[in-house]
């Protein structure tokens, strides 16, 4: 690992490491709309060796379901390959409430066929008395589903989330994620929900578990959940920049959320990881170098021909303003060069 935290992989990641627990949406697709480069990329990644387990924090759709999502998108994939943020919600949960008992879901099928099946009943109504309240992401959720679950958990059932999205990805922009709908909740009752999805390591464990992991790599779009759950679980986060966040997010994230390797699309999967390394006042890789004039990012050979920030300008870059802020050296973003804050 550099000082700045990137680590070096002197050969091709889809050899390198032996399972990629990857995220959907912003990775493989957006909406309804393929990544680019994504399929092509997972199937030679396979070819290679590695195992690839679908790691989401979608709860609305069942395994068999994402399963079916990723083959419309050209990457096969069966059921047993997809471990989904309601199966880990459920399995928090039955760590805290008995067996069978009545559990209310704010969600869709996939988290209510994750409760069923794991010997729970469902509850449709507070007057159930229901020991438990469980939400996950639904794009058909009503009012009415909310005023329940409210009064079930005023009356003391345990509040239970998937996750805690602030938004999705999808082929339009960002819409609103299952966290914006937890806070309906938080705000009416007062009380915040256990959450068992990214960035909670349970999930993570869950995949690799499943997969019989020697070296795994997370692979994500967003640094609060997938690069944030990954240091959790305490494996190595490959941020690619075709979802959420951009090169720019990168330079601002904080020491939990910083990955341990940067590519703007999965094409990285065939080529090696070069962390920069420090030479004086420069952080150097390839052809690319950075370094922090006072509070100032300079970037050399920053763009592509196409005009874009390249792999290995995105990393002396992100070295370079990680090891300032580490000094208490705080940047001006107005420094930060323009192709790093578009999507690729």
């Amino acid at each position: 690992m550099s000082v700045a935290g990137l680590i070096d992989v002197p050969e091709a990641l889809r050899t390198y490491f032996d399972v990629a627990l990857t995220d959907l949406d912003g990775v493989l697709f957006r909406g309804n709309e393929p990544v680019k480069y994504a399929a092509d990329q997972v199937a030679a990644a396979r070819k290679a060796g590695m195992k690839f387990v679908f790691v989401t924090n979608n709860a609305a759709r069942p395994p068999r379901m994402a399963a079916a999502k990723l083959g419309s998108v050209r990457i096969p994939a069966e059921r047993e390959d997809v471990v989904t943020s309601a199966q880990a919600g459920v399995a928090l949960m039955a760590e805290h409430i008995p067996a069978g008992s009545r559990v209310m879901v704010v969600g869709g099928n996939g988290l209510s066929e994750a409760v069923t099946a794991a010997g729970f009943k469902l509850a449709t109504a507070a007057i159930e008395r229901p020991a438990a309240v469980i939400q996950g992401w639904n794009p058909t959720m009503q009012w009415r589903d909310l005023e329940e679950a409210a009064y079930a958990i005023e009356a003391g059932a345990a509040y239970f989330a998937t996750n805690l999205d602030k938004n999705i990805p999808t082929e339009f922009g960002l819409a609103p994620g299952n966290g914006a709908m937890v806070q309906v909740l938080v705000v009416t009752t007062g009380v915040v929900p256990q959450a068992s999805g990214k960035p909670h390591a349970l999930i993570f464990h869950l995949a690799a578990e499943r997969a019989q992991a020697r070296r795994p790599i997370v692979i994500g779009d967003r640094l609060d959940t997938d690069i944030g759950g990954a240091r959790n679980a305490g494996y190595p986060g490959l941020l690619v920049l075709t979802g959420v966040n951009s090169a720019a997010d990168v330079l601002a994230a904080p020491p939990g959320e910083r990955p341990a390797l940067i590519a703007r699309d999965l094409r990285c999967l065939g080529e090696p990881h070069r962390a920069p390394r420090r030479e004086g006042r420069y952080w150097v890789v390839g052809s690319s170098r950075a370094w922090m004039d006072g509070n100032r990012l300079v970037v050399e050979d920053a763009l592509s021909p196409a005009g874009a920030p390249s792999n290995e300008a995105i990393r002396v870059g992100a070295a370079a303003v990680w090891a300032a802020a580490d000094d208490g050296v705080l940047l001006d973003r107005s420094s930060i060069p323009p192709g790093f804050s578009k999507g690729f």
